[in-house]
């Protein structure tokens, strides 16, 4: 999904500097947690394949999301995140969590045997981050972050892109309406380096699921505010993007099927020196 900055934040475009973008996703999270996709349970099942045991700490955990196929797998997974309203709807789906962000969350002397982050890793500090996940893991423990990266089909991606030019002239939101892996890219990136720079994994391996969902217009839509940024536009700009993306899967016969690829970078903590 565009969880992606609708701008860089300055001046050193990160990600996970543009707070008011990561702070944004609690405005609504029922609609949030209604609509955003899920994960395929392949993903948990490699993830916890590689790793020692069950005990899993979801970083950014939002309203669960990301840990539901970790559940399914059998696993105990406590939920790190920065926003209370997520976090409540997270607990309300039995999940413990603990609120706070990542970088300033303390452990009290848990480790896990995976530390997992979906959709969310970007609004962490990239080697603070790993480091801190490092120290976190447990011998043969496994770091796993994954992002959905969405493709429409090629002519509706189109429409959706020229709405987005026509609705919002000059603002770089189009770039990331309908990204893609190549939008994604950067945020890879700087999750790969992140986890050399901290100097305590081995080599980060990229592990893909592909996965689709068919859309009505209306369930695209409802989800569209959800995008990063998207609820701190005017009303009047959200409305009328909302009518031109509506009318682009009219055009198509108003419905459409979404073709998504679960990305995970995962790495394994090295043996410690005695």
């Amino acid at each position: 999904m565009v969880t992606i900055p609708p701008e860089p934040p300055s001046p050193s475009s990160e990600p996970h500097r543009a707070r008011q973008v990561a702070e944004s996703f609690g405005s609504d999270p029922q609609r949030y947690d209604r609509t955003r996709p899920r994960y395929p349970q392949a993903l948990a099942d490699r993830v916890m394949d590689a790793s020692p045991g069950t005990e899993v700490l979801d970083v950014g955990i939002g309203t669960g999301v990301s840990a539901l196929p970790f559940r399914e797998r059998g696993c105990r997974v406590l939920g790190v995140e920065p926003d209370e309203r997520m976090a409540e709807l997270a607990r309300q789906r039995g999940f413990a969590i603990e609120v706070a962000s990542f970088e300033e969350w303390h452990a009290g002397g848990r480790t896990f045997d995976a530390v997992i982050s979906g959709q969310a890793w970007h609004w962490v500090g990239p080697v603070v981050g790993a480091a801190k996940a490092a120290e976190l893991l447990r011998p043969g423990g496994r770091l796993a972050v994954f992002w959905n990266v969405f493709q429409p089909p090629p002519d509706l991606a189109a429409a959706f892109a020229g709405v987005y030019r026509q609705v919002l002239p000059g603002s770089p939101f189009f770039r990331v309406a309908v990204p893609g892996m190549d939008a994604y890219s950067g945020l890879f990136g700087m999750a790969v380096d992140g986890i050399r720079a901290a100097g305590a994994f081995g080599e980060p391996e990229r592990w893909k699921f592909g996965w689709e969902r068919a859309y009505t217009k209306d369930e695209w839509l409802e989800q569209v505010p959800t995008f990063g940024g998207h609820s701190n536009l005017p009303a009047g700009k959200l409305d009328e993007l909302l009518a031109g993306i509506g009318a682009a899967i009219d055009a198509v016969g108003g419905r459409f099927t979404m073709w998504y690829t679960a990305v995970v970078l995962s790495a394994g903590v090295q043996s410690r020196a005695a």
